[in-house]
């Protein structure tokens, strides 16, 4: 859990070094609506992707399972202000044939996207759940991001996007494994 108190006389005291009123009619709520938002936009802090990948099938299945476009929202750890877009997760199950129910993936996303981070980390972080909890033969991790650290101060450049990548076994290792993986979710 966050500790709300701290976060209300935090937010106050921003307020107040702003120049602006804490407890103007507009501002009086404030610090306790941000520490409610911080309790579900940091809530990936107390959760463990690994254990939405717990369940999965033997199916028996060896072809590439991807994932297109999962929406997601975090914190840029430098300026905790937003950045969102989209992942496209890729894996080649083990030699079980082992796969999770696709919204897994997505709840993956979700546990890890919940953190102040840096988008490359995030990237790093998904992947290596899904390596660690699935042991496929290959894990591949592309995440597009607009980052509003950049849109709303510093070089302020709407519309520019980051693009980070994690690849881990066969996607990393064999070239003819990535190029299938791009070109599935390239065609978006």
């Amino acid at each position: 859990m966050i500790d709300t108190p701290a976060i209300i006389q935090a937010v106050t005291e921003i307020i107040i070094a702003v120049g602006d009123d804490p407890a103007r009619e507009g501002l009086a709520e404030t610090p306790r609506r941000v520490a409610e938002m911080y309790q579900e936009l940091f809530s990936g802090l107390r959760t463990d992707p690994r254990e939405e990948l717990k369940v999965g099938y033997e199916l028996g299945y060896h072809e590439m399972v991807i994932m297109k476009s999962v929406p997601f929202y975090s914190m840029c750890e430098h300026h905790l202000l937003p950045f969102f877009g989209t992942v496209d997760i890729g894996y080649i199950p083990n030699a079980e044939g082992r796969v999770v129910g696709i919204s897994k993936l997505a709840r993956v996303v979700e546990c890890v996207s919940r953190r102040p981070q840096v988008q490359e980390r995030m990237a790093t972080e998904i992947a290596d759940a899904i390596n660690d909890a699935l042991k496929p033969y290959g894990v591949a991790v592309v995440i597009e991001a607009e980052h509003l650290c950049m849109v709303m101060r510093g070089i302020k450049k709407p519309g520019a996007t980051v693009i980070t990548s994690a690849l881990r076994g066969i996607f990393h290792r064999q070239a003819a494994s990535r190029a299938e993986f791009f070109s599935l979710i390239k065609g978006r």
